[in-house]
C-alpha cells in the first residue's frame, strides 16, 4: 500500500512479474497489519500513521479493493476488523458489525472493477472474512452474512489471536458448518501443525502463517521429529542435516554443524536457508496432507502429525 506502492506495481505489470513468481499470489486488505498500529477505526474505515514517515493514511474497504487490484493478485481479501482474544463482547460484536458493512462495500467496489481487471488481464478473485471471536452465535452470524454477500471463497479470521487451539477448533468448526462445501475454506493465521491438520479434518482448503519464517529467524528448525533448535551445542559437530526426511535443497547441501555456525554468527544466509528449509518442510507437510485426503487415510496421517506435534 506505501511502499514501493500500488500504482508502481500496476506499472510494472503487477506482483508476479514484479517479483518473478508463477505461482499464486493471496494479499490481504492489510487490516491485520493496521490494527497493530493502534487505529482510529470508524465505521467508514481505519486512519493510521505510517511507520515509514508517520503521515496519515486512511484506508476504507473500497481503497482495500482497488490497491489490491492493482497489486494483481489472484485472490484478494476484503477489509475486515479483528479484535485480538480475549475481547469484551461488545467489542467482537462491533467487529462482526462492521465486518459484514465493510465486506458488502468492499465487494460492490470488486465488482464495479471488473471491466478495469479485464482490461488488464486479470482474473482475480476475492474472498469474504468470517469474524465472532469465541462466540458461537456470532460465528454463525458473521457466516452467515458473509455467505448472503456472496464471494469467490470465505476466510475464517479472528483465530490464533490468543486463544487456546482447543478454543479455537470449536470456534473453527461453527464458523465452517455455515459456509458452501462447495468454495474455498481459508484459515488465517494458522501455522502449526497440530492445528493444521485438526483444520484439514474440519474441512479447511488453505492457509497462510508466519510461523515457519519466524521460526527461521530465531533459529528453530520444523522437521519430522518435531522442532529443533539449531544454536544447540550438541549440532556443532553434527555433520547430519536438518531432516533426513526432507527434500529440500538445503538438506540436500548443508550439515546442521554449518547451519548452527551461521546462527551462531548471525550471518543473514544462516536464517534465509533456515527459512527455505522450513517453508519447503510445511508446504511438503500440507501436500501430504491433501494426497491423503485424496487416497481416503486421513485419519493416519492425521494421527502421524498429532503424534508428535500435539
Amino acid at each position: 500500500m506505501l511502499r514501493p506502492g500500488a500504482e508502481l506495481i500496476a506499472d510494472l505489470g503487477g506482483l508476479h512479474r514484479f517479483m518473478d513468481w508463477p505461482g499464486q499470489i493471496l494479499t490481504d486488505s492489510g487490516g491485520y497489519q493496521v490494527f497493530s498500529l493502534e487505529p482510529k477505526v470508524t465505521d467508514d474505515g481505519a486512519t493510521f500513521r505510517s511507520t515509514y514517515d508517520g503521515d496519515t493514511h486512511h484506508l476504507t474497504p473500497e481503497g482495500a479493493a482497488e490497491i489490491q487490484s492493482l497489486l494483481g493478485a489472484d485472490i484478494q481479501m476484503v477489509l475486515d476488523v479483528c479484535p485480538p482474544l480475549p475481547s469484551p463482547p461488545g467489542t467482537i460484536a462491533t467487529a462482526v458489525r462492521r465486518t459484514t458493512e465493510w465486506g458488502r462495500r468492499g465487494r460492490a467496489a470488486f465488482l464495479a472493477g471488473r471491466g478495469a481487471r479485464e482490461d488488464r488481464g486479470l482474473d482475480q478473485a476475492q474472498f469474504g472474512i468470517v469474524q465472532g471471536g469465541l462466540d458461537p452465535e456470532l460465528r454463525r452470524r458473521s457466516a452467515g452474512e458473509t455467505v448472503e454477500t456472496g464471494f469467490d471463497g470465505y476466510a475464517i479470521g479472528g483465530l490464533s489471536v490468543g486463544e487456546t487451539r482447543d478454543e479455537m477448533l470449536p470456534a473453527l468448526a461453527t464458523a465452517l458448518a455455515e459456509l458452501p462445501a462447495d468454495q474455498p475454506r481459508y484459515l488465517m493465521g494458522v501455522g502449526d501443525p497440530a492445528s493444521i491438520v485438526e483444520a484439514v479434518g474440519l474441512g479447511v482448503d488453505l492457509f497462510d502463517c508466519v510461523l515457519p519464517t519466524r521460526h527461521a529467524r530465531h533459529g528453530t528448525v520444523l522437521t519430522s521429529e518435531g522442532t529443533l533448535a539449531i544454536k544447540n551445542k550438541a549440532y556443532e559437530r553434527d555433520e547430519g542435516p536438518l531432516d533426513a526426511s526432507c527434500s529440500c535443497p538445503v538438506c540436500a547441501r548443508y550439515s546442521r554443524a554449518y547451519l548452527r555456525h551461521l546462527r551462531r554468527l548471525g550471518e543473514p544466509t544462516g536464517a534465509r536457508l533456515l527459512t527455505i528449509h522450513n517453508v519447503w518442510w510445511l508446504s511438503a507437510l500440507v501436500n501430504g496432507l491433501r494426497d491423503a485426503v485424496a487416497e481416503g487415510r486421513f485419519a493416519e496421517a492425521r494421527a502421524a502429525v498429532l503424534a508428535t506435534w500435539a
